[in-house]
């Protein structure tokens, strides 16, 4: 098998040569350019063939990395059939331009090599945030994190592998990047802060995309949508989008209510002083409420005590947490929970306190009104004293 494809090897280059000698380059070119034409078009179809048998496998790897070969390969056919044509008219023709097809090809083979990883890079990195729906997907920030890691280093090296295959020392550009970046560390201060601050977000991980995050130090409370290497937008509950510079996180104290694992409710309820004899069974009896309560966590702290003696009302405070850390469910069961709270005191047939005032008369004054001052005429003698 391998002595036959030699053999056909040899009398393809066989034939060129005979063309050549016949001075006809044309024809070469043209056929070159006809192969490549059939590469493509085979290529092509392979491709897609693949493309079809790989999706009814379980394995989401070949998926991916037929998606991103597909247009980078079709080029890079492209690109040795043409150099290739030119190599074969700069034999007949010498002009000076044609020397530069060599490095030329090399760098375009880097780019598309490059190119290919890039896209393979993020094809996979989108198979692992939305996967199929038998798989979990992963962690958005960290999978985003690591894509634009590899991303950078692809680029990096594909950028210096060029400098060399053009025939520049790679150490004498390491050594003048080092000089260089100290200076545009210092011109880009800024830009670097924010740099540093998007990496330790990705590296200490206090919040990720789709946490609910505000800061007791600045005004920035909403939804993180996005985290960028300089900036991470936050969609306030107004829907507005905010634009915060990953460096302003270094230097502030950041809560994160997406991790709570419960809900707290609390709140003080107060009784009518003369409800005061039945303060102790209502106390018991919304504790009691509360133990049994389908949406409360009893591992959690618990508590259903009179508290203070309040200008109007004897007062009890609830203090309890929810299973759900939902804000919608929480408002639900906080509701139902205050409603039950509204008819246990009703129950034990007492009343909510509201604010109220005892006017105390003097008896001088409580003496004329027995004796008839309470009358509407005499409504504005006792108003103005007379």
């Amino acid at each position: 098998m391998t002595e036959d494809v030699d053999k056909a090897v040899t009398n393809f280059w066989q034939y060129f040569d005979f063309i050549k000698s016949q001075d006809i380059w044309v024809y070469q070119v043209f056929t070159v350019v006809f192969l490549t034409l059939l590469a493509n078009f085979i290529a092509r179809r392979v491709l897609n063939k693949l493309a079809i048998q790989l999706e009814k496998t379980v394995n989401v790897w070949d998926d991916a990395l037929i998606a991103a070969a597909r247009k980078p390969l079709e080029i890079l056919i492209w690109v040795i059939g043409l150099s290739w044509a030119a190599e074969i008219t700069r034999k007949v023709s010498h002009a000076v331009v044609f020397d530069i097809i060599e490095p030329a090809r090399q760098v375009i083979v880097i780019g598309l090599i490059t190119w290919f990883l890039v896209r393979l890079i993020h094809n996979i990195e989108q198979t692992l945030i939305s996967p199929p729906s038998h798989r979990q997907p992963m962690d958005a920030t960290t999978v985003s994190a690591i894509g634009k890691l590899l991303r950078a280093a692809v680029i990096i090296t594909a950028v210096l592998v060029v400098l060399q295959s053009l025939g520049y020392s790679i150490s004498g550009v390491l050594a003048f990047g080092g000089i260089g970046g100290i200076a545009v560390g210092f011109a880009a201060k800024d830009l670097l802060a924010n740099f540093f601050g998007g990496l330790m977000i990705y590296l200490d991980r206090p919040f990720k995309v789709g946490d609910w995050v505000r800061s007791p130090d600045k005004n920035i409370e909403g939804t993180v949508e996005h985290i960028g290497w300089r900036l991470t937008c936050i969609r306030t509950f107004d829907k507005r989008p905010l634009y915060v510079p990953n460096s302003t996180f270094t230097n502030i104290s950041v809560e994160n209510p997406s991790r709570m694992l419960n809900r707290r409710i609390y709140e003080t309820i107060g009784v009518r002083y003369d409800d005061a004899n039945k303060v102790q069974p209502i106390i018991e009896s919304v504790k009691s409420m509360l133990e049994s309560h389908p949406d409360i966590d009893t591992r959690q702290t618990l508590i259903v005590n009179f508290n203070a003696f309040g200008p109007f009302s004897l007062d009890f405070f609830i203090y309890t947490f929810t299973k759900t850390t939902n804000w919608v469910e929480y408002h639900k069961i906080k509701q139902d929970i205050l409603l039950k709270i509204l008819k246990i005191i009703a129950e034990h047939q007492a009343e909510v306190a509201f604010p109220t005032q005892t006017v105390h008369l003097p008896d001088a004054l409580q003496v004329n009104t027995a004796n008839g001052l309470h009358h509407p005429d005499n409504k504005v003698a006792l108003e103005h004293g007379d």
